[in-house]
């Protein structure tokens, strides 16, 4: 059994079906029996009134009969119970009981009887008070300061305050601004009434003031009651609570101290009898009912409180001392004179006498018989278990399913009866798995223009040490040629990429992926060379030249003209051709193309092939490289063409925005006209209504069209800075990291949209570029990057030069990275000043014995650079 469980001393479930809330439970001997043991009085609202004197019950059986002293079905909804002295001429206690248009105040007495059956008990009426309005709720006690009786102050559902001198009727107040009643609750050390209004502030109001202010048999206007006799009746004090409040509650325990307890909806409010706050409770969930009791500790509170999550909850303060589960939530708590229980009832009925804390236990673990252990034994089956856990760690992380492609499976096919080109390839996927796998499921993704005839495969499972193979298309359209076609991790360039979706006997989802490289002819096919052509770049090697036999063994033998292996050329399925041709007498190649941004493929597929292909000699130190300059005006024709794309596209959208609004106003003109009773001339409004409809498809197909050439267009870009990219890596000898930020610096986006183009995303990269690892000096680092919304510019003459200038410092040495060490200006040398490149292994050595042996002037620890992977890991200017 849970430590924090309420334990059930004693329960019952009152009635079938009926409601019970928080003013329906009351605890007190209301028989004046003198034996120091507390009643509980419960009322429905089916008008059912019981009486309990509760015994404790063995567990697993149900409560005695006995227990219950009375049931007594008073014929109208019992709203609230309490046990005081009402009675004038008694000082015993009596039971008074809030009916809706009813008070009643009953004695209850018990007979002894002459047989075994016990006591019997009556409820006799004492009398009883006929109300005119709706009651809410009721609270009692010496009001005026009386002693030795109470009186009762009843609440009306209009906001009367009715007050009640026992057996006779004293006056009734209306509370200004009412709207809706709330909890109401009596302060005998002030004498004051305290309640929260509908504005959802706590307002006090004295005796005194209510019962000099003016009287209310008949509920007036503020106006009306300043004219007749009598003070007009204002709150003590008030205070913003923010929140609607459950119940309050004056503790009475202290009669030195006051506090006053309201409970919200989300916290919990401890006032000074002045109305400031003594203390507050952000609450973290729904209470529903609460009561403060006397704590042992001196100057603090304790405070029941139950929650909608069936938890009774022991406050200290504020401070949080215990919980208990519940059977169920509580909208009502009272403590009894029942050897400290706690009494509960639910608005279902389920009435509990619980406590908490721990039932002591009497049970005695049995001996268990001695025997002696094998070691031997334990330490086998220890190794065993260590062995399984290492094999199962070694496993996790390796991959359990394989994908490859079967690159002799491709086959190609060429369309040319359609509009446009069309060029189907036939790759196979083989698919092995190590172990058992179930559901496998793959997705092939492919780039635009690329597509694919099927993009999803699946299998029912596949057992260990057996594979699956499966057959695709991929189609590439003629209408442009794919950027890529080629992974370049870790950023998304590939284009054929398959994803694997299966998991493992366990259950357990696992994903394999690989990403293929699809072959060149996809794109093209063998044509004779050119001799003369636009757009010409030179690429150049550390090693002798070789034969392009050998390095497109494929292709090479149907294209070259020449049986030296000297030139060989490509034709695009768009049409244009890319030639190469190898230097007989240097170690140079140069690729030209009518198309500057179709060079790209080409220029990639030999700088591979070359190195794949000295790779294979056993060739270590090959180097590609390019001499430059790198080729910005004619990749700039290709911003240029892309970006008078975008601007038309905008241009478009606006006029197709005008003309819409036109359309509409004439459609609303035309209507109005045809409404009218009267006949009345169009004035060519129809004409000018069909004139402006075809104005609007004849702009909407040209917007589209505009479209489709501005998707290709980006195509082009991509491919044209894809070349840029490659030349720049060769130009400076970048290393992979570095070329992977070029890359996404220059291509931040996989497609163009409304909201964010090419232009101002690069732009905004290259300049953070340019003031970050890039920068001259610390002044460059601390101009801080604009933060406003990225839109599409004016004109890209900032953008040409922020990419001339990042090749600019590109060149004179500035290198690329993204951790902060690398954000340190390269060393401008003044005249007078000498660089020593040194390694890094001598640096610590200079910087002790050169330095101050040339004693320098200026020395700082940004004048000291290191690059892993450089030739030169440290410069020092020396002055």
């Amino acid at each position: 059994m849970s430590l924090f469980k309420a334990r059930d001393w004693w329960a019952t479930t009152l009635g079938n079906g009926e409601e019970f809330d928080q003013g329906c439970l009351c605890v007190a001997d209301v028989d004046n029996s003198g034996s120091g043991y507390d009643k509980i009085v419960v009322g429905s609202y089916m008008g059912m009134l019981r009486i309990f004197s509760p015994h404790p019950s063995k567990p697993g059986e149900p409560a005695e009969a006995d227990s219950q002293l009375l049931e007594v079905h008073l014929k109208e909804p019992v709203i609230q119970v309490e046990v005081g002295k009402f009675v004038s001429c008694s000082e015993l206690l009596h039971l008074a009981v809030l009916h809706p248009r009813r008070l009643s105040v009953y004695a209850v007495s018990g007979t002894s009887g002459n047989i075994e059956h016990g006591v019997q008990y009556q409820l006799r009426l004492v009398y009883e008070h006929n109300l005119q309005r709706a009651a809410c709720n009721m609270t009692y006690g010496p009001f005026g300061g009386v002693t030795g009786h109470h009186f009762i102050c009843i609440q009306s559902m209009d906001g009367m305050l009715m007050f009640f001198e026992q057996e006779s009727y004293a006056f009734g107040r209306f509370l200004p601004g009412f709207l809706l009643p709330g909890p109401l609750c009596y302060c005998a050390r002030t004498d004051t009434f305290i309640t929260v209004s509908s504005a959802r502030q706590v307002e006090c109001y004295r005796y005194e003031t209510l019962a000099v202010a003016t009287d209310a048999d008949t509920r007036q206007d503020s106006d009306q009651q300043s004219k007749i006799s009598g003070k007009r009746l204002q709150a003590d004090w008030t205070l913003v609570l923010g929140e609607q409040a459950i119940d309050i509650c004056v503790p009475t325990f202290s009669p030195s101290a006051c506090s006053i307890f309201v409970l919200g909806e989300r916290n919990l409010y401890c006032l000074k009898d002045n109305g400031q706050i003594r203390f507050m409770k952000k609450l973290e969930y729904n209470p529903s009912c609460f009561l403060p009791y006397a704590s042992i500790a001196e100057g603090t509170t304790n405070i029941l409180m139950g929650n909608h999550n069936n938890m009774l909850l022991v406050y200290q303060d504020v401070m949080l001392k215990w919980a208990a589960q519940l059977s169920n939530v509580p909208v009502a708590v009272r403590l009894a004179n029942l050897k400290g229980l706690v009494v509960t009832l639910s608005s279902e009925g389920h009435l509990q006498c619980s406590y908490m804390g721990t039932d002591p236990s009497f049970f005695t673990a049995p001996r268990v018989d001695a025997r002696e252990v094998n070691y031997d034994e334990v330490d086998t089956e220890m190794r065993t278990l260590q062995k399984i856990i290492r094999e199962a760690t070694r496993t996790q992380g390796t991959v359990i399913l394989s994908l490859s492609l079967v690159c002799a499976s491709f086959c190609s096919e060429t369309f040319t009866h359609l509009h446009f080109p069309l060029t189907v390839s036939h790759p196979q996927i083989k698919v092995k798995s190590r172990s058992a796998v179930q559901n496998p499921k793959m997705t092939v993704c492919v780039q635009p223009p690329l597509a694919v005839t099927q993009e999803q495969f699946q299998w029912a499972a596949m057992t260990g040490a057996r594979g699956a193979v499966c057959g695709d298309g991929a189609l590439l359209s003629g209408t442009s040629v794919a950027p890529s076609l080629t992974a370049r991790p870790p950023l998304p360039r590939w284009v054929y990429h398959h994803l694997l979706l299966f998991s493992l006997s366990l259950g357990v989802p696992r994903v394999a992926q690989c990403r293929f490289t699809l072959p060149l002819r996809i794109v093209c096919c063998p044509s004779p060379p050119l001799k003369n052509s636009k757009y010409k770049i030179t690429l150049d090697t550390n090693k002798p030249p070789v034969s392009l036999h050998e390095v497109f063994p494929g292709t090479a033998t149907t294209t070259l003209s020449d049986k030296e292996g000297n030139a060989l050329a490509f034709q695009f399925i768009t049409g244009t051709r890319v030639s190469v041709m190898a230097s007989k007498t240097s170690q140079r190649y140069r690729i030209q193309s009518e198309s500057f941004e179709d060079i790209w493929l080409v220029a990639k597929e030999l700088v591979q092939r070359f190195e794949l292909h000295f790779a294979k000699m056993g060739v270590k130190d090959f180097r590609n490289s390019f001499a430059g300059p790198i080729p910005l005006s004619e990749y700039f024709e290709t911003v240029d063409h892309h970006f008078e794309l975008r601007v038309n596209a905008e241009k478009y959208q606006d006029l197709l925005s005008e003309r819409a609004v036109q359309f509409r106003a004439i459609q609303r003109r035309l209507l109005t006209r045809f409404k009218d009773k009267t006949p009345a001339p169009l004035q060519n409004l129809d004409t000018l209504m069909e004139g402006t409809y075809r104005q609007i498809i004849a702009l909407a197909d040209a917007a589209e069209e505009n479209r489709a050439i501005l998707h290709q267009a980006f195509a082009r870009l991509r491919s044209a800075t894809h070349l840029i990219i490659l030349l720049v890596s060769l130009w400076q000898g970048l290393s992979s990291d570095q070329t992977a930020i070029l890359e996404a610096t220059l291509l931040p986006l996989l497609q163009d949209t409304p909201q964010l183009g090419w232009e101002e995303s690069v732009d905004a990269a290259v300049s953070h570029l340019l003031r970050t690892c890039l920068s001259r000096s610390s002044k460059d680092q601390a101009t801080s990057l604009s933060t406003s919304q990225l839109s599409i510019p004016k004109d890209i003459t900032r953008l040409k030069k922020h990419i001339t200038l990042l090749c600019d410092r590109l060149g004179k040495g500035g290198r690329l990275s993204l951790s902060s060490e690398a954000n340190t200006p390269t060393p401008v040398m003044m005249p007078g000043q000498r660089a020593l490149c040194v390694s890094y292994t001598v640096c610590s050595y200079i910087l002790n014995h050169v330095i101050n042996s040339c004693k320098c002037a200026q020395i700082s620890t940004k004048t000291v650079l290191l690059s892993r992977g450089s030739p030169v890991d440290a410069v020092v200017v020396l002055g």
